[in-house]
């Protein structure tokens, strides 16, 4: 499974990016396959690690915040291994078989 989440802390203010990195961290120390962009982290594995990882990360925001919000979104399919680089090559090979099609 795959897992995309964003954890926020409410109430410490507009720079939340110290407390974001905690649950960075924590995602990191995990030793599953994760990824962090500018709105997400993803992180897979199986439901029980993955959900177990979130909650610690969502906990490491709560030390330093008393309330967040969280938004999560899962790709749950049984079978997948690298589904974080294997999604997105898929989708990079259509881009390349079709050259007149505009890059993001």
């Amino acid at each position: 499974m795959i897992v995309a989440f964003s954890v926020t802390p409410l109430g410490i203010g507009e720079d939340v990016g110290e407390a974001v990195a905690e649950a960075v961290r924590v995602v990191r120390a995990s030793g599953l396959p994760n990824r962090t962009d500018a709105m997400f982290t993803s992180i897979e594995g199986e439901w029980d690690e993955v959900m177990a990882v979130v909650k610690d990360a969502v906990d490491a925001v709560r030390a330093r915040s008393g309330r967040v919000s969280m938004t999560l979104k899962a790709d749950i399919r049984d079978g997948v291994t690298d589904g974080l680089t294997a999604k997105v090559a898929t989708v990079e090979r259509y881009l390349a078989a079709d050259p007149g099609t505009p890059s993001a």
